[in-house]
């Protein structure tokens, strides 16, 4: 009798000896639940093939967890425990009590223990009038029931809300991020308590709340820059998802996922930071750089091309044109203005800069050794000539040859010099090879050419062959301005080669330098600041006696003109304006060195009486 309650009992039961793994006893109940088969004797005991573990493969863990609970309190129950039973899981709903070692398990399907709870909170809500019961929490318990693993597990927070915006549901990340307990929030207002206020302050109205719209349009609302508020008050950046829930066709509420973003946030800001800071040290840099460029550009511009000069800048523009094509070079100017220099400068910024600039001094070659230097000769060609000899249009092959004082050439070898410019060919003198050459010519001249030309001293298809693109070297007095910048540079030069302290040139020396004007040019600046610094004393050099010079070479190679008369108003106002000057220059300074009064020759107090007859503030000019 009593063996046939255990065989017919609703439920599944199991007899089990834990210590050795077996199956003692089963009922038909248990023999349908675990899928064993039809041809066990379950009347004879006969089950000694079956293990217990064989039906719990994937939660063996799980099992040896409540078989020890069991033995030690008496009885258990779990809802753990799952069968694979054709690659699906079935979770299983067990109590279990012990009986003289061993454990008897009474087994349901935890889909039936779900089903027959939902179905008796169902009738007792319809018997007490709720007629829409599907649309209540308990949807949200069974999710979470069903994933409570996932939702304990995954590091984003994650809650529920019904449609009446009541919190159903809540995973140990969401308390963790926001301070709050489950049992503080479930059954709540959730935009009450964690989403009432923006960022600001300012109230946040429940019926803007994208968590609240999921659940009325039904759509799926992202939000990547909000804050929900702690339990502490204080606000936690988040971004969200708010995903609607559907029952039946009918939306019942809303799951939403949420992300602590405070990190990833400071981390922005400090990126964002550090690319202001760089911005603003990429100005800076843009700006040193800019400043270094001109500094470089006044002082050393194109191999010591030295000025800032409106003609200084023009030149250097017409360099850079240029310099990047093989068009043939004419530099016309004084002598000692540096139209060497220039012609460095195109070839060192040209496409031949690897190969050497082969320079020619042709007002230093005698006349019947041109062809030879030019274009080499060969051993015996002429009477010295012990030796074969490369010229320097070979030499240049591949670079840039420099005619320096190309007008001094004979004119019974301009042709062969124009034929190298046409043909890029020649050959040496004594041999009749022709020798095939790649080479640019950059000329100079302080002489007219074109005078020359008129005069048939100088080949006019020549002329046009060399003057393809003209370069004008200004003399010095026409860039007056450059004056300070050059003085600078040649005291550096010279006092670094003497080993000489720097001297200072005061403004009222500047002055003698910028209106003397320098016939030499350049070159006969630079010998002059040679020759004062060696005899300068107390780091100080003087220039006076340019005066004189200034004065000589003004009566010396200027006509005499007819003087200009002035009226007293216009001297008056030459005079009020000049100390003016004197006073922007010095910047308001009367007395002392570099003083208005040094600068005009005048006696401080003499000075002084002139301003106040002009009525002339010195306080005007000072920065």
């Amino acid at each position: 009798m009593q063996a046939n309650l255990f065989l017919n009992a609703p439920n599944a039961l199991l007899y089990i000896d834990p210590f050795n793994n077996k199956i003692l006893q089963l009922n038909h109940k248990a023999a349908v639940l675990f899928a064993i088969e039809s041809d066990v004797e379950l009347e004879n005991n006969t089950l000694t093939k079956v293990s217990v573990t064989q039906f719990f493969t994937g939660c063996l863990d799980k099992l040896i967890h409540f078989t020890q609970q069991i033995l030690a309190q008496g009885e258990a129950w779990t809802n753990d425990l799952f069968l694979t039973i054709n690659n699906e899981k079935v979770y299983l709903d067990i109590t279990a009590s012990t009986f003289d070692n061993k454990l008897l398990f009474s087994c349901q399907s935890a889909k039936v223990t779900y089903a027959r709870y939902h179905q008796a909170t169902a009738q007792a809500k319809y018997k007490a009038g709720i007629v829409h019961w599907n649309a209540n929490e308990s949807v949200f318990e069974e999710i979470e029931r069903q994933n409570q693993l996932l939702l304990s597990a995954v590091g984003d927070g994650i809650y529920g809300v019904d449609v009446d915006g009541n919190t159903t549901f809540v995973n140990a990340a969401a308390e963790q991020i926001l301070g709050w307990e489950k049992v503080e929030l479930v059954g709540k207002s959730i935009h009450d308590v964690i989403h009432h206020s923006h960022a600001n302050g300012e109230h946040y109205h429940a019926y803007k709340c994208p968590i609240y719209a999921a659940f009325k349009d039904g759509e799926v609302h992202s939000v990547d820059d909000e804050v929900f508020w702690s339990k502490s008050g204080m606000p936690v950046a988040v971004e969200y998802k708010s995903t609607p829930v559907t029952e039946n066709g009918l939306l019942i509420g809303a799951v939403v996922i949420f992300r602590d973003i405070t990190q990833r946030k400071s981390i922005q800001a400090k990126l964002l930071n550090a690319l202001k800071e760089v911005d603003t040290l990429k100005e800076r840099l843009e700006m040193d750089n800019a400043y270094l460029l001109e500094e470089l550009n006044a002082d050393f511009n194109h191999h010591q091309i030295i000025g800032q000069s409106m003609q200084v800048q023009h030149m250097v523009n017409q360099i850079e044109l240029v310099a990047a094509t093989n068009a043939n070079v004419i530099i016309t100017g004084e002598s000692g203005t540096g139209k060497e220099l220039i012609a460095r400068a195109i070839h060192e910024v040209s496409e031949r800069k690897a190969r050497p600039l082969i320079r020619v001094n042709c007002a230093a070659i005698p006349a019947d050794l041109f062809e030879s230097e030019f274009f080499g000769h060969v051993k015996g060609a002429f009477s010295g000539a012990i030796s074969d000899r490369v010229g320097r249009f070979e030499l240049a092959d591949g670079a840039t040859i420099f005619l320096d004082e190309v007008g001094e050439i004979p004119l019974q070898l301009q042709g062969k010099l124009l034929r190298v410019l046409q043909e890029q060919q020649f050959e040496r003198v004594g041999e009749s090879k022709t020798i095939h050459v790649d080479v640019r010519v950059i000329s100079a001249t302080n002489q007219k050419l074109k005078t020359l030309v008129q005069q048939n001293k100088f080949r006019e298809d020549l002329y046009f062959r060399l003057n393809v693109f003209p370069i004008h070297s200004p003399a010095l007095r026409e860039r007056s301005d450059d004056i300070p910048l050059l003085v600078t540079h040649f005291i550096d030069k010279v006092c670094l080669n003497f080993n000489r302290p720097k001297p200072q040139v005061s403004v009222s020396q500047m002055q003698y330098l910028t209106q003397y004007p320098w016939p030499g040019n350049i070159r006969e600046l630079e010998n002059i600041i040679e020759r004062q610094i060696i005899l300068a004393k107390s780091n100080k050099i003087n220039f006076e006696f340019l005066a004189n010079e200034s004065v000589f070479n003004h009566e010396s190679f200027n006509p005499k003109v007819a003087p200009q008369l002035m009226r007293v108003e216009e001297q008056k106002s030459l005079e009020k304006t000049n100390l003016a000057n004197a006073l922007k220059h010095c910047q308001g300074k009367i007395y002392g060195e570099e003083g208005a009064a040094q600068l005009l020759g005048l006696k401080p107090t003499t000075l002084a009486s002139k301003l106040k007859k002009y009525g002339l503030n010195r306080q005007e000019f000072t920065p």
